[in-house]
């Protein structure tokens, strides 16, 4: 008795890259996975949906196989990382003593921190001008009642100014 097994073999060949897990990606990229005008979203899906880390190989995959995409893509993920010697495979927790450092590199991200740790206050006061207790400021909330520490007053949560933090990262090439 003889027996038939399936499979899928491809045709094709794609360029996995290694990169991070963590990615800025834009509406019109999603709209590509999703609509998949040139259906190789749907065959990376296919390729990548039974496999370890599916969700960190897939953006990255679609973007660098993709002709109308890969010349968009910005090889840098904006966050601060810092290792333990010798080994570099996992993040120490930053502390204060490393502030200025995360600052100077121009990163808008940065992990890997302890829960409580001091410099978290530091950068909710110093980069987000967040008092503690209160919302961070921003175009979608217009102020409140002296002494309330609530956003009483909403504006337009459409609306983006850039902060000094723009202007750190427009230095930091990203």
């Amino acid at each position: 008795m003889g027996q038939t097994i399936k499979f899928f073999s491809s045709t094709q060949e794609f360029i996995f890259p290694a990169g991070t897990a963590f990615s800025i990606v834009s509406r019109s990229f999603i709209e590509h996975c999703i609509l998949g005008v040139d259906n190789l979203p749907r065959i990376l899906l296919m390729y990548l949906s039974n496999t370890p880390s599916s969700l960190i190989n897939y953006f990255p995959t679609v973007l660098c196989n993709s002709r109308q995409l890969n010349r968009t893509v910005i090889n840098h993920n904006l966050q601060y990382v810092a290792f333990e010697q010798p080994s570099k495979k996992v993040p120490r927790a930053l502390n204060s003593s490393e502030f200025d450092a995360m600052i100077q590199s121009g990163a808008a991200f940065a992990t890997q921190f302890k829960s409580d740790d001091p410099v978290l206050d530091r950068i909710d006061q110093d980069v987000l001008g967040r008092n503690p207790g209160e919302v961070v400021p921003g175009g979608w909330c217009l102020g409140g009642e002296p002494g309330n520490v609530t956003c009483s007053t909403w504006g337009d949560a459409d609306i983006l100014r850039p902060g000094t933090g723009a202007a750190r990262l427009e230095k930091a090439n990203c």
